[in-house]
């Protein structure tokens, strides 16, 4: 892909994550009311997408409970603020391994492993525009922490994705994530035209320096739409960095808790200086409208029951 600065780019919140941020900040959303209310104050600062996980509203762990799914997708389209919906797909792929000798039986803490319905099932309930399709297994932080994306259970969960009419936003963490994002385009199971985030500097992904973040740019097709983001306080570098490269821009409190060197922030905050960037920048935020109209999507109501 030849680097050419993108003059209309999109900002995509990324909410709340499943990580252990809860316990690092209070502004860190649980509750299906506190998520929704912090992705519209996100889209009233500028986000034309939020990236939005669940979470256990007691004990802010990450969660699969599709009524929670529900109530966030239904008090985010309840509102008066136009957002695209974008939700996790991401859950029920984690292996956490035994000790280095007897890796077998796996722990019970830590370890989600569920079939590709199982790992759709929101999606399909909650009809959103987008879902995340995290295309690759990598080691990820943890010392025995696998995050565990085979190639048949991305076929699967990509194929119901294309069935379902919601695009996969395909996550990508290295080079051989976007490998593989092509060869599904190839195969039929996702639509051309695809829409990719590179995920830059998760430990132990690609690490975010600019050598590598080229290297995932130059590997996306030329007719995809990307986004990039990387984590803590490289994150509003990587909002100018991405828009220099011909991309689109994340930022929210699932990659990163703070606004300044000791300051906490929300996530209207961290969206609102990613605005700044860009337009200092002299290029343009579009709106979730504009969006639409470039990813071909369609905005959906929940299923009825």
């Amino acid at each position: 892909m030849p680097l050419s600065m993108n003059r209309e780019v999109f900002i995509t919140c990324a909410v709340t994550g499943s990580g252990g941020t809860q316990d690092r900040s209070p502004h860190v959303p649980r509750s299906p009311k506190e998520i929704a209310e912090s992705a519209i104050a996100a889209a009233k600062a500028g986000a034309a997408i939020v990236h939005c996980h669940v979470r256990d509203p007691e004990t802010g762990a990450p969660s699969r409970d599709l009524a929670l799914y529900r109530e966030l997708t239904d008090r985010i389209r309840d509102s008066d603020t136009d957002v695209v919906l974008n939700l996790t797909a991401g859950m029920g792929g984690d292996i956490v391994f035994g000790d280095v000798e007897n890796p077998f039986p796996v722990k019970e803490k830590g370890t989600d492993m569920i079939g590709a319905t199982a790992r759709v099932a929101h999606v399909a309930e909650c009809l959103p525009e987008i879902c995340t399709l995290d295309c690759g297994t990598m080691n990820f932080a943890e010392a025995d922490y696998v995050m565990t994306n085979t190639p048949g259970m991305l076929r699967a969960m990509g194929q119901m994705m294309t069935d379902l009419g919601v695009k996969p936003e395909i996550e990508a963490f290295d080079t051989g994530h976007l490998w593989f994002a092509k060869e599904l385009v190839k195969e039929g199971v996702l639509a051309p035209k695809a829409l990719v985030q590179l995920c830059m500097g998760v430990p132990w992904g690609a690490p975010d320096d600019l050598n590598t973040f080229m290297a995932m740019v130059n590997n996306v097709p030329e007719d995809w739409t990307f986004s990039a983001f990387s984590l803590g306080r490289n994150q509003m570098a990587y909002a100018a960095a991405a828009v220099l490269a011909g991309g689109n821009v994340r930022v929210g409190l699932e990659d990163n808790l703070w606004l300044d060197k000791g300051v906490l922030a929300e996530n209207w905050q961290l969206v609102e200086r990613a605005n700044t960037v860009v337009s200092n920048m002299s290029a343009r935020v579009i709106t979730p409208a504009e969006v639409r109209e470039k990813l071909g999507l369609v905005k959906r109501a929940p299923v009825a029951k």
